[in-house]
């Protein structure tokens, strides 16, 4: 009997580049423990899907590879002028630990707004 290769599917690759501070506030979810993104698609995903995005942050001109997994969905027509798209969870590894304190940081006193974002 032969063993056959892995079935999984690749995880689809996003991009995402951020210029602004405000869509960095209106895109971060700081309620996943590890951090995540709103990545605004057409694409159906479903919660759990891994995902591999390349993110860049304003006045920053390095992409942050995440290896993330769909943990919220908004749905085209979601109402509420919501964009369609899905929040990525960030990994529980170093480097996802420094992209959320950079993200923070740059963040600063924003974090705390009650400015309304993608997700809540």
């Amino acid at each position: 009997m032969t063993s056959s290769p892995s079935t999984a599917p690749r995880p689809s690759v996003m991009q995402l580049a951020i210029k602004e501070k405000a869509a960095l506030h209106a895109a971060y979810i700081p309620f996943f423990a590890e951090g995540g993104i709103f990545v605004p698609t057409p694409r159906e995903y479903r919660l759990g899907d891994d995902v591999y995005v390349l993110l860049t942050l304003p006045e920053d001109t390095q992409r942050y590879p995440v290896a993330g997994r769909v943990a919220w969905v908004t749905p085209a027509r979601a109402g509420s002028n919501r964009i369609q798209g899905v929040g990525v969870q960030f990994p529980k590894d170093e480097k996802a630990r420094q992209l959320k304190a950079k993200i923070e940081s740059i963040l600063g006193t924003a974090l705390g707004s009650d400015r309304p974002t993608q997700t809540i």
